[in-house]
C-alpha cells in the first residue's frame, strides 16, 4: 500500500464540488484523513477564490490507475477534457505525492511542484502531515510551511461541513 496525498480544489460552486470530491474519495477509498478547508485567491488567472484541502489515502492503485480514476471523477463533475491549467474549475484533484516516488512517472510529476510554490497546497499539507518529509527536499512539511513567505499568497481556513459534521473551522 502506498501513502498518497491528494489536493482537492474548486472555484465554481465551491462547496458543492468539494463535497462531491469528498464523497468520491469516500467511495474510492475505505478511509482517508483530511486537512481543514482553506480559501485562497486564484493563481495564474482572474477568477473566483478557490476552496482547497489535502487528503491522505492508502492505495494499491498504480500511479497511472490512480491518475486515470481521478481524471474520470473530475470529468464526471464538469471538467472539460481540454481545460487549461490556469482556469476555473468545478473540481480539481491532484496527486501531490505517491509514497516517496520522485520524477515523472506515468505522466505525473512527483512530488507535485505546487507543494512548495503555493500556500493553498503547502498549508493544508503541513497541517495534515507536519512531520512527513517532502520526498525530493527531505524537509518536513511543517518546516517548509514555517519558512514559506506567507505574505506572498492570501489564504485562510474556513468553516466547512461534510456529511452533517464540521470538518473545518475558521480561525478567529
Amino acid at each position: 500500500m502506498a501513502r498518497v496525498f491528494l489536493g482537492l480544489g474548486s472555484n465554481i460552486e465551491r462547496e458543492r464540488y468539494i463535497v462531491a470530491g469528498l464523497d468520491a474519495m469516500a467511495r474510492m477509498f475505505s478511509d482517508f484523513d483530511h486537512s481543514s478547508v482553506y480559501e485562497s485567491d486564484s493563481i495564474g488567472f482572474q477568477g473566483q477564490a478557490f476552496l482547497n484541502m489535502v487528503i491522505a489515502v492508502e492505495t494499491q492503485l498504480t500511479i497511472a490507475e490512480l491518475a486515470k480514476q481521478l481524471r474520470q471523477i473530475e470529468m464526471e463533475h464538469g471538467r472539460p477534457e481540454d481545460a487549461s491549467r490556469f482556469s476555473a474549475r468545478q473540481l480539481d484533484i491532484d496527486i501531490l505525492t505517491y509514497a516517496d516516488r520522485v520524477g515523472k512517472i506515468d505522466g505525473v510529476e512527483l512530488p507535485r511542484p505546487e507543494i512548495v510554490e503555493n500556500a493553498f497546497v503547502l498549508q493544508p499539507l503541513a497541517e495534515l502531515a507536519p512531520e512527513v518529509y517532502h520526498p525530493r527536499l527531505g524537509v518536513a512539511y511543517s518546516q517548509l510551511w514555517e519558512e514559506y513567505d506567507k505574505g506572498s499568497q492570501k489564504i485562510h481556513r474556513v468553516d466547512f461541513e461534510w456529511r452533517g459534521r464540521s470538518i473545518s473551522t475558521a480561525l478567529s
